[in-house]
């Protein structure tokens, strides 16, 4: 069964379909492009249809691109993006217009793309802070994106719009994000005045043995921040090995801050006086300046 999109035309040519076939057994996406009926459309299935029906001449820009480099958490729903300097507006894809450099664009999956840090570039100037910083995360974690990458672009283009933000975007962009709510409890725990965390804190005993890994936190303090993710209730054997790497990382040391969906959501100042008073139990002389009613920009 085919699940990736196809141009009729082609299709046809070769006898992979008959012209009943091809309107009874698929779906059209784009003018000449078709998926399989059943076939469930993707970020990055949309960005290979899109760059289809561009007769392969596009680019995939945007939240295209950063499907295809491997990118989670892109809605499935959203139009593809492309680059293309001629041609009419179509239903369900999104055109830019610019120019790019060659060596802004890159290939991947056998399709023309823009690399990484074009990607972050375009990525990081538009929408709301928040939003842009998930992004450029998932990005980070996916491909490897360092924000000197983004920089060398940015003193290229000195003139784009959304430059300000972009800076800001960059600075706080880190890959080891592996959800957008673990990078919204980073940046609330940054806003709130908090030393930026480290992500993903690997943690040895004293042999050297593995004992397990922490979404967040300051290992000079052993103090771990948690987002309990759907991946902490997949059932009874992953919630008792849950508990046991609890029990072995606080038998080194450390305490862990574990919040939920809804305590980030509503009631973000209680995570915030939880993990001031485990900082200051620890030590961090900083602690009084903790803003409990902070929030991340949106």
């Amino acid at each position: 069964m085919n699940k990736l999109p196809f141009l009729g035309t082609e299709a046809l040519a070769v006898g992979m379909v008959t012209r009943r076939t091809l309107a009874s057994r698929n779906d059209a996406i784009h003018r000449n492009v078709y998926i399989e009926k059943g076939a469930v459309l993707t970020a990055t299935t949309r960005a290979m249809a899109a760059w289809l029906w561009s007769g392969r001449q596009a680019t995939a820009a945007g939240l295209s691109a950063a499907a295809l480099h491997g990118s989670k958490w892109i809605d499935p729903h959203l139009p593809a993006e492309l680059y293309r300097r001629n041609g009419k507006p179509v239903d369900g894809i999104l055109i830019h217009r610019e120019s790019l450099a060659d060596d802004e664009v890159c290939v991947v999956r056998g399709i023309s793309t823009t690399t990484p840090a074009r990607t972050a570039f375009d990525l990081g100037r538009r929408g709301r802070l928040t939003q842009a910083v998930i992004r450029l995360d998932a990005l980070a974690n996916a491909t490897g994106l360092k924000p000197d990458d983004v920089d060398d672009l940015i003193g290229r283009h000195l003139g784009a719009r959304g430059l300000v933000q972009l800076r800001e975007v960059v600075d706080l962009m880190d890959g080891g994000a592996e959800s957008p709510q673990e990078t919204r409890t980073r940046l609330l725990l940054i806003a709130a005045g908090f030393r930026r965390p480290q992500t993903q804190i690997l943690v040895c005993d004293q042999f050297g043995y593995f004992v397990g890994r922490i979404d967040m936190g300051w290992p000079e303090f052993k103090v771990g921040v948690e987002y309990d993710g759907p991946q902490h209730w997949a059932g009874p054997a992953e919630h008792a090995r849950d508990i046991e790497r609890l029990n072995d990382l606080e038998a080194q040391g450390w305490t862990i801050i574990r919040l939920t969906r809804d305590i980030l959501r509503y009631r973000p100042g209680t995570v915030l006086l939880r993990v001031r008073d485990a900082m200051r139990a620890a030590g961090w002389p900083e602690y009084a300046s903790v803003n409990l009613d902070a929030r991340p920009e949106d």
